[in-house]
């Protein structure tokens, strides 16, 4: 089975590399980007029979910085 492991920053906590990403967007020109928000996606392919509380602790003990991240857990079925 497929997974993927969105990873993002609190609100809050701030984001060097999207705004650097912002910077770069206006200095090419594109208007109407207010804010940027940079992440990480992880892909990972694990066992059918990995449960749900398996996926949350990989993340929270070592794909996500609890302290500053938040993750989201998407499993896709027909990957």
């Amino acid at each position: 089975m497929k997974v993927q492991i969105h990873i993002s920053l609190k609100p809050g906590v701030l984001d060097p590399q999207g705004r650097a990403i912002h910077h770069s967007l206006e200095g090419l020109g594109f208007t109407g980007v207010n804010d940027v928000r940079a992440g990480r996606l992880i892909e990972l392919d694990v066992a059918d029979g990995m449960s749900d509380g398996q996926l949350d602790e990989m993340c929270q003990k070592l794909l996500a910085n609890m302290v500053i991240e938040n993750y989201r857990i998407e499993k896709l079925e027909n990957a």
